[in-house]
């Protein structure tokens, strides 16, 4: 017996050496990986807080991308050769999502997607923007931003070159997205420094920052003896060689390998195996449900006419619309202060870290949609933000504040994101980063919180609220129809008017935000589907123990993971607590 519980303890003791190694085997390489992804990517490793790398921009040439692909299938496979049945249970998970990163970041280097280089929403043409993501505290902070500034037209240069391998390739983006970008170009090709985007940053320096004279003059001879005249150049290259190469077609299956491209992004944002006819059908059937729906709420206001005119009146009538982007802009204050408070009943822990609300720079704002959210710096630096359209005011209505806040702040992204990058003892990929499924998702789960909240008392706030979850169920049909079935670009823009009180100028950009970030789109319905669906199957197990606090809990509880990963967390959760 002795010789038995001695060869027990021997058998014990060496599995948990073997566990351990294999553990800090595993975490060597998660945290050699992520430094690797902050020493390649300046911006990121900024944005993130992370100041060593301040002075500097990514390199993106193609040579130094086909070394770092090699590099990720080398990483690749040491994750597969690790002895997952030695990790600990926590690296169980780490392990099983980092593994999924990296086959699908090597799945989609059988694609060049870093040709297609340009696009509307943001990128090089308006590359000053960059500055709204970082913290400026300090002098240093001013004085890294110039050598970055005089270092931009080296990295001006990479995409051009960029650009012109896309053009060898027949890999170029829409002749109709690029005239926006021609335009964009021109906001920088400014007579004189200081009305150029990039001195901006300078007008606002803090008054406890000294020798402000000496660093605005720098910053002023920087931007006209290198940004600008890196911008004539870059002006000459897109107008005289990129526009007239850039096609005339939309979808991603009119690239090479297109079709396959387009299956490949909608796996990618989804999490899952559905394929772009599975989707379609799932866009047509929830544009149908949300229509029902929508009629609902057209009958109890007592419209006499048709659905048509129902939106044409939402989208034409005053009393829907401010006339002043101020304006605008106090009704989203307004309204993000009425909903704080009313999350409390719906969540066992809040965020600590709090979010603020700032207007689209004016820059990008005509070519950009409604919202977006920007998290928080890893440091804890900056807050997080959310960023509204007041561009045209007279095209951003009224019942579209509520549900609009509830996604892109709380209990949206900014809950959700704050709190995954607070949960105590997961790697940092999985703390700042995440899935588009989930994270969309998510978002738009949560617009079906405002009912939950009393949000939407009003008809018309109601019907705005619907508008939005029919916004991402025509994305279903738009995407996949443009990208994959040989829509139209007018046959998109008829689709989404005929369906969505969505204003024509929101409808124009976000028809082109899908041409430019094909299958991104597809997500969000997807991910709100599948939580929707969980939350349902919850509800019908534990009947009287069904508690919305834990079941939001329990989602939210590990981060941002794939949907087949968060579907078995809630399967553990009905099954214990049934």
């Amino acid at each position: 017996m002795k010789h038995i519980a001695y060869s027990l303890i021997t058998i014990i003791i060496s599995i948990n050496i073997s566990a351990s190694d294999e553990d800090k085997r595993f975490m060597d390489i998660v945290d050699s990986e992520w430094q690797r992804s902050i020493d390649n990517n300046p911006l990121y490793a900024s944005y993130m807080g992370d100041k060593s790398h301040n002075q500097d921009w990514p390199d993106i040439s193609e040579k130094t991308l086909r070394l770092r692909q090699q590099e990720t299938r080398q990483v690749l496979k040491r994750i597969q050769d690790i002895r997952t049945v030695n990790l600990s249970d926590e690296n169980q998970l780490n392990h099983r999502l980092f593994l999924y990163n990296y086959e699908r970041s090597v799945r989609g280097q059988y694609f060049d997607s870093h040709l297609l280089v340009f696009g509307q929403r943001g990128g090089i043409q308006l590359e000053h923007e960059t500055a709204e993501s970082l913290g400026f505290m300090t002098k240093q902070d001013y004085l890294d931003w110039i050598v970055r500034l005089e270092k931009l037209p080296s990295y001006i240069d990479e995409h051009i070159e960029l650009g012109r391998t896309g053009i060898q390739r027949n890999i170029t983006a829409p002749r109709i997205l690029m005239e926006r970008v021609a335009r964009q170009i021109d906001l920088q090709l400014v007579d004189e420094p200081n009305l150029s985007p990039f001195f901006n940053v300078f007008e606002q320096i803090p008054d406890n920052i000294q020798n402000q004279d000496d660093i605005k003059k720098r910053a002023l001879e920087v931007i006209s003896t290198s940004v600008i005249p890196a911008y004539l150049r870059f002006k000459d290259f897109f107008m005289d060689e990129y526009l007239p190469a850039s096609r005339t077609t939309i979808g991603v299956s009119d690239l090479p390998n297109g079709m396959e491209w387009y299956e490949n992004l909608a796996k990618y944002h989804t999490t899952t195996e559905l394929t772009p006819n599975e989707i379609h059908q799932i866009g047509l059937n929830e544009v149908s449900r949300i229509r029902s729906e929508m009629e609902k709420v057209i009958e109890s206001v007592e419209w006499k006419g048709t659905f048509d005119e129902f939106l044409k009146y939402l989208r034409t009538d005053s009393r829907f619309y401010f006339e002043t982007s101020e304006e605008l802009l106090q009704a989203y204050l307004a309204t993000s202060k009425e909903i704080d408070p009313k999350i409390v009943p719906l969540f066992k822990v809040l965020p600590r870290m709090p979010y603020g609300i700032r207007p689209i720079p004016a820059e990008s704002a005509p070519d950009t949609t409604t919202a977006y959210y920007m998290r928080p710096s890893a440091d804890g630096s900056r807050a997080g933000y959310y960023y509204v359209n007041l561009y045209m005011p007279e095209v951003r209505p009224k019942y579209e504040i509520e549900v609009l806040s509830v996604h892109e702040a709380v209990p949206g992204h900014h809950l959700q994101i704050a709190l995954a990058m607070e949960i105590e003892n997961i790697p940092n990929f999985r703390k700042f980063s995440g899935y588009t499924s989930y994270i969309e998702g998510w978002g738009l789960y949560s617009e079906s919180l405002g009912y939950d909240m009393g949000l939407y008392q009003d008809p018309y706030s109601e019907f705005g609220a619907l508008t939005y979850d029919m916004w991402r169920a025509v994305r279903l049909v738009v995407d996949t129809g443009m990208h994959y079935k040989g829509w139209s670009r007018d046959q998109a823009i008829k689709y989404f008017k005929d369906n969505a009180a969505k204003t024509e100028q929101d409808i124009v950009n976000e028809i082109d935000r899908y041409l430019i970030m094909p299958g991104q789109a597809l997500a969000y319905k997807i991910g709100q589907l599948k939580i929707l669906e969980l939350k349902e199957k919850s509800k019908q197990a534990m009947e009287d123990k069904f508690d919305i606090k834990e079941f939001h809990h329990v989602i939210l509880g590990e981060g941002s993971v794939p949907l087949d990963v968060l579907e078995e967390k809630i399967n553990t959760y009905i099954q214990e607590n049934q």
